[in-house]
């Protein structure tokens, strides 16, 4: 089913109800229909949509892609080498590593169509999508654990109920459902603004590298932006143009159009990046990263993709952490409904968290430390200097940490290096007394 439209009673109960059908929502739907579950999925909007992205995916993402049965051979999508940075007058090309577990080429496809395609493969799979159809609460027992929640549907907005005894959060960065369980985002970790706009460059399109810009100024203050800008072809005759700011809170906000503004008058007349060959307005949209929102599980609720604040504080990406976090939820939840009701399905439910912070806890941690001590203050440029520009391994370890573009086990020195790092941060809730790890309580 795709729309709003009432067709009895059975028709609002489910094993798990996922409210939001973006690429998290999706992702968590699928996998779950895959395992056999029953699963509504609900969507606000219609599609296709527009969203604020920038419609890039690393190899990490592709494998999600394909993990989901998405045909990427199909029109649409535009094939990556790698990255481009650019620093101080200096380029640098990274390409992607060729390893034994992640394919060695990115893509872009705008997020016009690409949500629909995710939402479509869900339906594809079993999964029951109700577009135009909005959460406006969760539905709680008498212990405050959430059983379903009301919505508003189609042009009427008519109110109806959905009940599922677990619900699954993919509804963004507004976080709604979160929230009115009691979820409140961690004012200590970092939430940026990022803004694009499309262009059409037919000297950029087919460019077969993701451009990244290290040394752009915030227009207001002159400073280094605390972030980064991106050129991104999409093989359409178009390029996604944006920027991403980490505001330090000495510094107050980043004015992005006027920051882009004096960035595009940098570039070549031959590019064609400029007012009248722009194919949409400059939106914007934040980010929220650095697991900004915890647990990830409570009360019959799951958090997965920016409604967990899953984007990643070394590079804003988002999608395909929320993909990766979809597939683990949907895992959990498979599990858990094996178990009756009580205490041995919330031990199974559990797990979730215990395994989002195994995959990216240490890795987050440290990216929010670097996000506060280095992006909101000085940028990336500090990163990008000229002896690491100058030095290949030095730039393919720094772009692996930045995209997590890393095998486990290890494929090679770089990987090693950056599980290295990793490895340093301490555990969350430990402290080191007399040389031994002692947990808080």
């Amino acid at each position: 089913m795709e729309s709003g439209a009432d067709t009895g009673p059975g028709d609002h109960q489910a094993q798990v109800i996922v409210v939001g059908a973006g690429p998290a929502g999706s992702a968590t739907a699928l996998h779950l229909a895959r395992a056999g579950v029953d699963v509504l999925l609900l969507e606000k909007g219609t599609f296709p949509r527009d969203k604020v992205c920038g419609d890039g995916l690393t190899p990490r993402g592709v494998q999600q892609l394909i993990r989901m049965g998405i045909d990427i051979e199909a029109p649409g999508w535009m094939r990556n080498k790698g990255m481009r940075w650019v620093c101080g007058g200096r380029r640098v090309h990274i390409d992607w590593p060729r390893s034994g577990s992640h394919p060695d080429f990115g893509l872009t496809r705008t997020r016009h169509d690409f949500d629909d395609i995710l939402a479509r493969q869900a339906v594809a799979a079993g999964a029951r999508l109700h577009l135009d159809t909005k959460a406006t609460g969760p539905l709680t027992d008498h212990r405050g654990r959430i059983v379903g929640v009301s919505t508003v549907a189609g042009g009427g907005k008519c109110p109806r109920d959905y009940r599922a005894p677990l619900v699954v959060a993919a509804d963004g960065a507004s976080a709604r459902t979160a929230l009115a369980m009691g979820l409140e985002r961690d004012p200590s970790t970092p939430m940026a603004t990022a803004a694009r706009r499309y262009y059409r460059s037919e000297a950029r399109t087919h460019d077969p590298y993701l451009e990244l810009w290290a040394d752009l100024l915030c227009s207001r203050t002159g400073r280094d932006l605390p972030g980064y800008g991106w050129i991104f072809p999409l093989g359409d005759g178009r390029v996604n143009v944006g920027l991403g700011a980490l505001p330090h809170r000495g510094h107050g906000a980043v004015d992005l159009r006027a920051t882009m503004d004096t960035w595009l008058a940098r570039m070549p007349a031959h590019w064609e990046l400029r007012e009248d060959t722009a194919d949409s307005p400059l939106r914007s949209a934040a980010l929220p990263m650095g697991f900004n929102r915890r647990p990830q599980y409570r009360r019959g609720l799951l958090l997965v993709g920016d409604s967990g604040g899953m984007v990643s504080p070394w590079s804003g990406e988002g999608i395909v952490q929320a993909m990766e976090a979809g597939e683990v939820a949907a895992e959990t939840v498979a599990l858990a409904l094996h178990r009756p009701d009580g205490p041995a399905r919330e031990q199974a439910l559990h797990h979730y968290p215990r395994e989002v912070n195994r995959r990216w806890g240490r890795y987050y941690r440290l990216g929010n430390a670097a996000a506060d001590l280095v992006f909101a203050r000085y940028g990336y440029r500090p990163l990008l200097n000229r002896r690491v520009m100058a030095s290949p391994a030095l730039v393919r370890t720094l772009a692996r940490l930045l995209t997590h573009g890393t095998d486990a086990p290890a494929d090679d020195l770089v990987d090693t290096v950056v599980h290295g790092l990793v490895r340093m941060v301490p555990a969350p809730g430990r402290r080191r007394v007399l040389g031994l790890d002692v947990r808080r309580r």
